[in-house]
């Protein structure tokens, strides 16, 4: 829903950045800022920054920064609307209701009502499990080694031996059969109702938001199928949910482990590993890679040890990858999952396996090579020319070579003879690596003084635009020299516009002026970085101040060079050649 910017600004101004972010992390107040650990990525010394005069929030880290609202949504993983009502709610300030049509409406009320109904059925279970009914499932949680601390944090419970006693349940709440259908717990026929959990341990499935959308059930004894899955509904699609995922995202680690199954999550989530997550009674999809790269870059697939595992880490690995996530793959043997593994050798071993996880493209070269007898030299000639033929998926040269190099190494193969076959490979099939390094070679060699240059200018747009909002006052000391139009890399103009705008509006507010970048991420990002000057950008010593009259200058002979190259008469012309000139003598004082 849009919301006039005024309002979006009100919420915002009565957010206090400190005591929004005090609530998810705890913070220390050196000088003028807080500082704490980044919650968006693992660190043990403070660079987390909050700043109460700017209203937003920094990490010299990894980069992150943001105002109240853009912090809610990273951390929580909400859209814009739903951190604005949140912490419109918590401002105590009413926001306009959203004007939909009946049928999205009835939509949005059947989501909310099927939500409410796997709360209380969560709750039912979980209540159930520690009642004597629930002892078989109780007691079976813990020969597994479950804590009863971690059976409450995952909200484990047991479904009774009978057949009907959750749908009595509900229906006792006042739900209607029809309604209840949607929810996939209970199956509705002529004949009667009856629960599609019965006799089994519960495993409540949560969205990154902690919500109830789904359940997983073990049976208890030899019933079939062994586990069992909710249905999908219209909050339940198990091709875009991981199980554990709500607590993994707030994880410190660089990286995620997924693995296959609840107990594998449980168990390593229990041994201290918050950041594993599984897929539900599915194989990674491209959706669930998706998903997992709003939190991380790098995954350690720990898959079953055994044929089923290795088939499903080499069908994960390129989804994984062509989303833009490094895989490594970790090695469990003798165990089969990470659940007996951990029983076995702790958790101290499993983060030594953790630290020395196979490479994913090595581990696929592992594959290969076991479908040889490398003793047999058709056989190895053949394995050759399968791997060559792997190595050119590399499109980057020295990526490519760096991979040649490794598995030559790894598997006692001549660099040069390997080299030489995946060239003679790649020719075969139209695809040129010699040609690829020349063409590579050439273009840096045409393009490296340039791209220096260019990114020269855009670093001093930047840093001009850092000193402005940090220090206002310096705006008098340019005053009839640069406006917002001088500014030419097009993200820094759109800033300087607000900024100048503000300024003369005697009303510049960093915070504010972010919520103009909230639907581009990397604009945002980009943005964001603008308003949070380091030490060493600082104006307080001689040399700086010299830095600052350069780097105004270097921005306007920018913004005069361009405007030479577009100009449109002899007029603007000469106008702009008097400019140029007038440059050469300009001195600009700090004092």
């Amino acid at each position: 829903m849009y919301y006039p910017e005024e309002l979006v600004e009100e919420v915002r101004t009565r957010s206090d950045i400190v005591d929004v972010i005090s609530g998810y992390v705890k913070l220390q107040k050196k000088g003028s800022n807080y500082f704490g650990l980044c919650p968006f990525h693992n660190e043990k010394s403070p660079s987390f920054s909050v700043s109460p005069s700017k209203q937003m929030y920094y990490c010299f880290g990894c980069g992150a920064g943001g105002n109240a609202i853009t912090f809610v949504m990273e951390y929580e993983n909400y859209s814009f609307s739903e951190a604005l009502k949140m912490l419109a709610d918590r401002a105590g300030i009413e926001l306009p209701k959203e004007d939909i049509s009946k049928e999205a409406r009835a939509r949005d009320d059947l989501r909310a009502s099927l939500l409410e109904i796997n709360k209380l059925a969560a709750n039912y279970f979980y209540y159930q499990l520690h009642k004597p009914q629930g002892e078989v499932g109780y007691r079976y949680l813990k020969n597994r080694q479950l804590s009863d601390e971690t059976m409450k944090r995952f909200g484990l419970g047991f479904a009774n031996k009978t057949s009907s006693d959750l749908y009595q349940y509900l229906r006792s709440k006042g739900y209607e059969d029809s309604l209840l259908k949607e929810t996939g717990l209970v199956t509705i026929e002529e004949r009667g109702a009856h629960d599609k959990f019965w006799n089994r341990v519960i495993f409540p499935i949560m969205d990154v938001n902690n919500r109830v959308i789904g359940f997983g059930g073990r049976v208890m004894g030899d019933g079939m199928p062994k586990y069992l899955n909710s249905p999908e509904t219209r909050i339940f699609d198990k091709g875009r949910n991981l199980y554990g995922l709500n607590y993994a995202r707030t994880s410190r680690e660089k990286y995620i482990l997924v693995c296959e199954g609840y107990m594998d999550v449980i168990a390593m989530h229990q041994a201290g590993f918050i950041n594993a997550v599984a897929s539900l009674g599915t194989a990674l999809t491209s959706q669930h890679a998706v998903l997992l790269k709003r939190y991380t870059d790098k995954v350690v697939l720990t898959y079953d040890s055994d044929g089923a595992g290795v088939k499903a880490a080499l069908r994960a690995i390129p989804i994984l990858k062509e989303v833009g996530i490094s895989a490594k793959v970790l090695d469990m043997q003798p165990y089969k999952d990470p659940d007996e593994f951990m029983k076995n050798l702790g958790a101290e071993e499993f983060k030594k396996r953790i630290e020395n996880a196979r490479n994913s493209f090595l581990f696929e070269i592992d594959i290969i090579r076991k479908e040889f007898d490398r003793n047999d030299p058709e056989q190895e000639t053949e394995f050759h020319n399968q791997t060559a033929r792997k190595l050119l998926e590399f499109q980057e040269p020295l990526e490519r070579d760096n991979y040649i190099q490794a598995v030559a190494r790894e598997f006692f193969i001549p660099y040069e003879a390997l080299k030489r076959l995946v060239n003679n490979l790649g020719n075969k099939i139209g695809f040129t690596p010699q040609n690829m390094e020349e063409r590579e070679r050439e273009k840096k060699s045409l393009g490296g003084r340039k791209k220096d240059k260019e990114d020269g200018i855009r670093q001093s747009q930047r840093l001009l635009l850092t000193w402005l909002i940090e220090n206002p006052g310096l705006f008098e000391k340019i005053d009839g020299i640069i406006t917002a139009e001088d500014f030419k890399e097009p993200l820094y103009y759109k800033v300087a516009a607000l900024v100048f705008e503000g300024h003369a509006a005697g009303k510049l507010e960093p915070a504010g002026i972010l919520n103009h970048f909230i639907n581009d991420e990397e604009e945002y990002r980009d943005a964001a970085a603008l308003f949070n000057a380091s030490l060493n950008e600082s104006l307080g010593n001689e040399e700086q101040k010299k830095a600052f009259s350069e780097t105004v200058l270097k921005v306007k002979k920018n913004s005069l060079d361009y405007a030479s190259r577009n100009v449109k008469n002899i007029e603007e012309l000469q106008n702009i050649i008097r400019e140029q000139a007038a440059l050469e003598s300009l001195h600009i004082s700090l004092e």
